[in-house]
């Protein structure tokens, strides 16, 4: 199954809240979620990067709420549906943001090469969780921890204040997991790094 027809697939099953279709038209017909890269040149760096990203942390989020400590000494439990919400719109910021070209890159060689690249330029500049929350939440009414584990995906590797993420973390866990999840893909499964090799 190719990564589009699964995030569909997960994207109709979980969610089903009001607004879930229009958003799903959104992201299909008005936005290049679907072709858009996860970076401009480290993880997921690649056409198609953003989709494949989503459902990578879609994955590691599941993974990370069943895991026995998790449910019987944190008491975490959330539905399938808000797992799908954050996991699969956290980056949806991206969308419409990267521009291709090309960059020099020196071979082992010594000779310089054109390579394909991606440049960020972002139309709509509100930040980065919070604009995920913002488009979200103009299709689909997020909870409020929904909202804050979307907001602070990003974690202490943000420009936020530390004390702000670890506010946040403490009082809605769904962040901190998510901001597990959002690493565990992007430095294990995508190997997050620069691709000037």
């Amino acid at each position: 199954m190719q990564k589009k027809e699964e995030f569909i697939r997960i994207f109709k099953e979980r969610i089903t809240r009001p607004g879930a279709d229009q958003l799903l038209e959104y992201l299909e017909q008005k936005s290049d979620f679907f072709k858009a890269p996860a970076s401009a040149r480290y993880h997921c760096a690649y056409e198609g990067g953003l989709c494949d990203h989503s459902i990578n942390v879609y994955e590691c989020l599941k993974a990370y709420l069943a895991r026995e400590r998790v449910t019987d000494e944190y008491g975490l439990a959330y539905t399938d549906e808000s797992i799908a919400i954050v996991s699969l719109l956290h980056d949806v910021c991206k969308v419409n943001c990267y521009v291709e070209g090309t960059r020099n890159v020196k071979g082992k060689d010594g000779k310089w090469t054109q390579v394909k690249t991606y440049y960020f330029e972002d139309p709509l500049p509100y930040g980065h969780g919070e604009k995920s929350v913002y488009i979200a939440n103009g299709f689909i009414r997020l909870t409020r921890e929904e909202a804050m584990a979307i907001r602070w995906h990003m974690g202490f590797s943000g420009t936020e204040d530390n004390r702000l993420v670890g506010n946040a973390f403490q009082k809605y866990p769904l962040a901190f997991a998510l901001s597990v999840a959002d690493m565990e893909a992007s430095y294990f499964l995508e190997h997050a790094e620069d691709t000037d090799i």
